[in-house]
């Protein structure tokens, strides 16, 4: 079973197990708390093979950041067992959260059972008990389930659809906001941009790639808005490559072949299209041909890139006010 939000009033819990020691020891995970409501990421697009696919990688790094999560797929076109319809999942939430949380209320009783017999036992026999830490657990008043989109900028066509799934779905779900602006979006394009051998790998090791791009167009859906909200993760990979990057959204008639245009203008020669996409919201062919208007090359799209499904935790824990161990993109 899942588990949501911070401590309750002082449920004993069984005592964690040592950590390795050592400066470089691996972060322990991150505790669910008893009770914890799904993480549903919410898919767009087409629903098919190749992004049920994605969307179950993503949930894959979600669960070994956070084992035990209960994490689950919610299309918004889905239809029927193999794609399932994110109104669905969410009403399916909505009837299961009565009986998640009675057993999250056994779980944390058994706990303080087990926890009070251990400190009686300990007492009898003259040890010193230190003080025990409480069980997470959620309040019963929470969402049915927390509601992540699998969007990278804000694409209001797309949210005002998720959001009308969720209040369709009369679940009390909790619709987190996209998954960017972050540093670590702007390291996935980066490494992208380098598979595609279209941007160094390593400024530090000033390792050049003869096709490196010196202009970068970022990709976005959702019309000026998503531009300008994309135009933040822009500027960080600006500075990791050392590079103009200007936003254009390839939902807007001439946007991508306008900032080509402006781009050359200001001197690059090499540009290159880096899709702030996660892949699912546009099709391939999209991309394909913007790149295509823009006279330049393209990267992958963001796509199953470990950040992207730690970002999507994220969102879950915030939304739950879990504390998970803070991410940091690579330097580069």
């Amino acid at each position: 079973m899942s588990s949501p939000t911070g401590p309750a009033s002082g449920l004993p819990v069984r005592m964690p197990r040592p950590r390795q020691p050592g400066r470089h020891r691996r972060p322990e995970p991150a505790a669910v708390p008893l009770g914890a409501p799904p993480l549903v990421l919410a898919i767009p697009g087409a629903p098919n093979d190749g992004a049920r696919r994605l969307a179950e990688e993503l949930l894959s790094i979600a669960r070994s950041e956070m084992p035990g999560l209960d994490a689950q797929i919610g299309f918004l076109d889905g239809d029927g067992e193999e794609f399932p319809q994110l109104e669905s999942v969410l009403t399916r939430a909505a009837q299961e959260n009565p009986e998640r949380l009675r057993q999250a209320a056994e779980a944390a009783k058994a706990l303080a059972d087990e926890a009070a017999e251990a400190i009686t036992a300990a007492e009898a026999a003259g040890e010193v008990v230190d003080e025990v830490p409480s069980v997470p657990t959620v309040p019963t008043d929470g969402p049915a389930a927390v509601v992540v989109p699998l969007l990278a900028g804000p694409d209001n066509g797309q949210l005002r659809r998720i959001r009308q799934a969720v209040m369709s779905s009369g679940s009390a779900a909790e619709l987190t906001d996209v998954l960017g602006p972050h540093p670590l979006l702007a390291e996935a394009l980066h490494v992208r941009l380098s598979e595609a051998g279209l941007a160094r790998a390593d400024r530090a090791r000033l390792f050049t790639v003869a096709t490196a791009a010196d202009g970068i167009i970022l990709a976005t859906v959702g019309g000026e808005e998503a531009a300008q909200a994309g135009g933040i993760t822009g500027m960080l990979l600006s500075a990791r490559l050392a590079v103009p990057v200007m936003a254009a959204a390839l939902d807007e008639d001439g946007a991508v072949l306008r900032v080509a245009e402006q781009l050359r203008s200001a001197g690059s020669a090499r540009l290159a299209l880096a899709p702030y996409l996660i892949g699912p919201e546009v099709s391939a062919e999209l991309i394909s041909a913007a790149a295509e208007e823009a006279g330049c090359s393209a990267a992958e799209a963001l796509g199953d890139y470990p950040a992207v499904g730690k970002l999507a935790l994220a969102k879950y824990a915030a939304a739950l006010g879990i504390t998970l161990q803070q991410a940091s993109p690579a330097m580069r």
